[in-house]
């Protein structure tokens, strides 16, 4: 469940900045902390964003693309620093992963880090999905 509903721009980029991005999220953002093996290696920490939420400022020309196990993520690297900052993830074919740590201080508040088993990927989307359904259960009563 979100901390907060309110949304501001964030913008972030790579490390020598040909990249950039702005996305529009709470400012007390909710981020997963996934240990597949990507993730872990390279401490990606997830804000999942929808598509229209998301907004490349520059650098497209500098990005290059890696795909692999199933090839549903497309895991965007800066060509010339070698960052990720942002890729389409697997959960979310349809919005973006933003690396809060890729993000530009002053705009964000607070965050709250929670784990994500993706090294039992598809056990840990099941038990989320039931979660959330469990979630808007109770909403509703």
């Amino acid at each position: 469940m979100p901390m907060e509903s309110r949304l501001v721009i964030h913008r972030g980029g790579c490390h020598c900045g040909r990249v950039r991005f702005e996305v529009q999220a709470p400012a007390r953002l909710d981020v997963l902390d996934c240990n597949c093996s990507i993730c872990r290696m390279s401490g990606f920490l997830h804000l999942i964003v929808p598509a229209e939420r998301f907004k490349l400022v520059s650098g497209a020309e500098a990005l290059t693309s890696y795909r692999f196990n199933t090839g549903t993520a497309r895991h965007l690297f800066c060509s010339v620093c070698g960052v990720k900052s942002f890729y389409v993830p697997r959960s979310h074919p349809d919005g973006y992963s933003v690396n809060l740590r890729c993000l530009d201080p002053g705009t964000v508040e607070d965050v709250r880090i929670a784990p994500f088993d993706g090294r039992n990927w598809e056990q840990q989307c099941l038990q989320n999905r039931g979660a959330r359904a469990q979630e808007r259960e109770t909403e509703r009563r």
